[in-house]
């Protein structure tokens, strides 16, 4: 009886897993979400006069971090609990295997794209990509930086990246990827997805380096948002692949149990009548 009861529990368990996500508040329409992404602006130079405060509160404009090297931008808002921290980590590890130095050879720059943010949220966020960073002593080469809604916006229009805020949700919808900069602040190239290749991010720096301008993407940016316009339903990135995680688990456990109880099934055909 109570095997029945804990099998009957664990699938209940694995539908409502497989199932989520009725019931929650509204997302943004397909049409909406199709806005966020990238106008690629190749050639473009970028306001530099714009000012932003880096982790430590320091104000300080954009053209601090260019003259000498290229940069590689990335734009998150740091309160994300979607694909933002699965970019981050996948570009840690990306820049993990560059033999390129940051702060030496580029300078890796991070802007949130939402004014809410701030110094503090900034410094978390920086601790937390660090843990996973194989080059701590170079941690100066990167600043993560927050401003206004002036700012962003600018910043944001000069790059062609469109973002679209979900207010009931308090999310954004926005295009994943980082911009290539030259070292005067012309974008010179994009580079689109989670998992980054440092051999893609190697080539597109040391082109930025000599200021060259790169060629335009052909490929369309991933985006991180509560709505997957692909399949038309309420997921994420991450809670796909929570979802996915647990009903593994599920199917695990029930896996373990049958073993467990194969005994007992052995005993019960023994000792039955006819046997």
């Amino acid at each position: 009886m109570m095997r029945s009861i804990v099998i009957a529990t664990l699938a209940a368990v694995y539908l409502v897993v497989i199932s989520g996500g009725h019931g929650m508040a509204e997302e943004l329409s397909p049409s909406q979400v199709d806005t966020a992404q990238y106008t690629q602006r190749l050639g473009q130079s970028l306001p530099l006069e714009l000012t932003f405060r880096d982790e430590t509160g320091r104000r300080a404009s954009l053209a601090e971090f260019f003259g000498g090297r290229p940069v590689l931008l990335s734009l998150n808002y740091f309160h994300c609990q979607y694909v933002c921290p699965i970019e981050e980590s996948g570009l840690v590890s990306a820049v993990n295997g560059l033999s390129l130095s940051m702060g030496r050879d580029y300078t890796l720059v991070t802007v949130s794209i939402d004014p809410r943010d701030g110094p503090a949220d900034a410094i978390q966020v920086k601790a937390t990509g660090l843990r996973g960073y194989d080059r701590p002593q170079d941690a100066a080469g990167w600043h993560v930086l927050t401003g206004d809604a002036a700012s962003i916006t600018r910043l944001t229009q000069a790059l062609g990246f469109q973002d679209v805020y979900d207010a009931q949700n308090d999310a954004y919808a926005h295009p994943i990827g980082v911009v290539v900069i030259t070292p005067g602040g012309l974008i010179s190239q994009y580079v689109y997805g989670l998992d980054f290749s440092s051999t893609d991010l190697r080539t597109a720096l040391t082109d930025a380096g000599t200021g060259r301008v790169g060629k335009l993407f052909d490929g369309a940016a991933l985006i991180c948002y509560l709505y997957d316009p692909l399949t038309g339903q309420y997921t994420s990135l991450a809670l796909n692949l929570m979802r996915v995680g647990a009903a593994v688990g599920v199917l695990l456990t029930l896996t373990f149990l049958g073993w467990l109880w194969r005994d007992e099934l052995r005993h019960h055909r023994v000792g039955s009548p006819g046997a």
